[in-house]
């Protein structure tokens, strides 16, 4: 097993990002005329730490390069869609990764946490049908190195049906590359985070979200010291490929901490950070077994497209500078959580209200734009042309709100 080490040699210096690859470089995945690839050991053999040195990387930030080999790598052929053998790969690539970057294994001795059910093949014993994969960075305050703010992303995704591959670079090759790229920046950060971290990447999300709740259930620590659990999914396009840089959050509304937090962060580019309830959409990805458990939770995800569960969501279309920006955001929203004072607390009444409109507006506006073009029939554009009148309202009563909760459910699934 290699490592591969891109290094950028921009204004600012040597930028090397390090890619784990399993036995050969990923597909696709070559420096452009600004990178000059340089390989170096980094002493994984057979998953365990040899006695070489470990890899350096000049600058703690996230790398773009590093997010685009990994979703080339996740969404290839090689890897069948994440399911079966190529789902075992997956978490192979997931757990070296960790490995390789000095981060302890989250469950006693093993990155592995084996994931209990009945057996598919119908003989009524429990067997083991998925694992999640996990690693955690120890805090440095001696009283709050106890608690933990968790980072997560599944990896699986729907495998090879009549023989077409289903390759989910966005769903959710994205997100593990995101979790990927902020557990190393923070494992290599020269300046310790008070409270500790677990990095998790999470089996059978496609499959009623059996890996997270498997892992609330059977939690490696107690799940009361778990501050805030950090979920990214579908990070790399836009809400049917809208023509908007927009990552939605959810989760906020059920603390005023992380409000505050999201109004610290800043995101680079053109990417625009806005908030919107979880309940607006429903339970889509594993977010919902914390939210269960009045767990603190933010939920990033820019949202289902076209490509959306089809042997169309590739890697080619996947926007890695956008991902880039997103895992800054995170980045920087786990250090003020991870540093802060006070943590999270729950709190059940919702704060969004014009949030949420202000965002519905923009979206059944771009809709209902002609120069967009987006393809709606009549029933799906009587219902937008409502959302979008009462999007506009500077107010809403709890009959507005319930009823644009339940059109936005309708929406996302008949339009998107």
């Amino acid at each position: 097993m290699r490592a591969l080490f891109l290094c950028d040699d921009l204004n600012d210096g040597c930028y090397m990002a390090y890619v784990n690859v399993l036995g050969k470089r990923p597909p696709v995945c070559r420096p452009s005329v600004l990178l000059a690839a340089a390989f170096a050991a980094c002493g994984i053999v057979d998953g365990a730490l040899a006695d070489q040195p470990g890899p350096t990387v000049c600058a703690s930030r996230v790398s773009e390069a590093a997010i685009r080999c990994h979703v080339e790598y996740l969404a290839s052929p090689e890897l069948g869609g994440r399911r079966g053998p190529g789902e075992q790969k997956a978490a192979q690539y997931v757990r070296d990764h960790f490995a390789c970057l000095g981060l302890r294994p989250l469950f006693g001795s093993s990155y592995y946490q084996p994931i209990q059910g009945l057996d598919p093949n119908g003989s009524r014993e429990t067997v083991v049908i998925g694992r999640n994969v996990g690693a955690w960075l120890s805090g440095c305050d001696p009283r709050l190195k106890e608690e933990a703010i968790l980072i997560a992303a599944h990896y699986d995704h729907l495998g090879t049906i009549d023989g077409q591959v289903y390759p989910g670079a966005d769903d959710n090759a994205s997100g593990v590359a995101m979790l990927l790229e902020v557990a190393r920046v923070l494992s290599e950060s020269p300046v310790p985070l008070r409270r500790s971290v677990l990095f998790v990447s999470f089996d059978l999300e496609e499959q009623m979200l059996l890996g997270s709740r498997w892992f609330v259930a059977h939690c490696p620590v107690p799940l009361k010291r778990i501050r805030l659990a950090v979920v990214a999914d579908l990070l790399g396009r836009s809400l049917g490929d809208l023509p908007v840089s927009m990552v939605f959050v959810c989760g906020s509304e059920h603390s005023r901490q992380l409000r505050a937090w999201l109004r610290q962060v800043r995101p680079t580019g053109k990417l625009e950070v806005v908030r919107m309830a979880a309940d607006m959409i429903g339970t889509r990805s594993d977010y919902g077994p914390f939210r269960d458990r009045r767990v603190p939770f933010l939920f990033f995800s820019t949202g289902e497209h076209a490509d959306y569960h089809t042997p169309n969501d590739v890697a080619e279309r996947v926007r890695c500078d956008q991902v880039a920006q997103i895992s800054e955001v995170i980045l920087q929203t786990v250090r003020l959580a991870a540093n802060g004072d006070e943590a999270p607390q729950w709190e059940d009444a919702s704060d969004v209200t014009l949030d949420e409109a202000e965002t519905l507006h923009r979206i059944t506006g771009l809709l209902l734009d002609p120069q967009v073009h987006y393809p709606l029939n009549p029933l799906q554009r009587t219902l937008v042309g409502r959302a979008e009148r009462l999007a506009a309202q500077k107010r809403w009563t709890s009959a507005d709100r319930t009823w644009m909760r339940r059109s936005t459910q309708l929406l996302l699934l008949s339009v998107f």
